[in-house]
């Protein structure tokens, strides 16, 4: 059983850039070396990551910032119809899954089906977490919000965010 994540620094680890990957046929997805040096330095053996479906692809999370989503999730109104379905794909779909010491996470399948991850995948670095992409779906979604800058760019100035 693995050991719980041992991302040293994580505060400081700022997950970034888009990789081009691919899942073999036992499901491995082998890690950007860029994210891996985030992770834990050069030694993986022991660590995992929390992965679930979010938004159309999968999001690995370190336990500890696994730990701060469960906790925010907990506090929302229980009778909630809209909370109670994000709690069951949210939470429901996470599982706990080792990084082997050639830094590949081996996907279960039943996320990768929920995901539509086959062979050609896109790693995405996203701050606090990592997500994993069909590249197919990457791809739309890419076009979708390219299409869309100029309006997320205002969006997110209202909220203080600069770009």
């Amino acid at each position: 059983m693995p050991q719980s994540c041992a991302f040293p620094d994580w505060e400081l680890a700022l997950f970034q850039g888009k990789f081009e990957h691919t899942i073999d046929e036992k499901g491995r997805l082998a890690l950007p070396a860029a994210l891996r040096r985030l992770l834990s330095g050069d030694d993986l053996g022991g660590v995992s990551v929390i992965l679930t479906i979010a938004d159309g692809c999968l999001a690995a999370y370190s336990r500890q910032e696994w730990q701060k989503k469960a906790e925010t999730s907990a506090k929302p109104a229980q009778f909630n119809a809209r909370v109670a379905a994000f709690k069951r794909l949210f939470l429901g779909s996470a599982q706990d899954c080792p990084i082997d010491k050639a830094g590949r996470i081996l996907v279960p399948m039943d996320l990768r089906r929920d995901a539509k991850l086959q062979k050609d995948c896109v790693v995405i670095g996203q701050l606090d977490k990592i997500e994993m992409w069909a590249a197919e779906r990457w791809r739309s979604c890419f076009n979708e919000m390219a299409d869309q800058v100029g309006s997320i760019s205002a969006a997110l100035s209202e909220f203080g965010i600069p770009l």
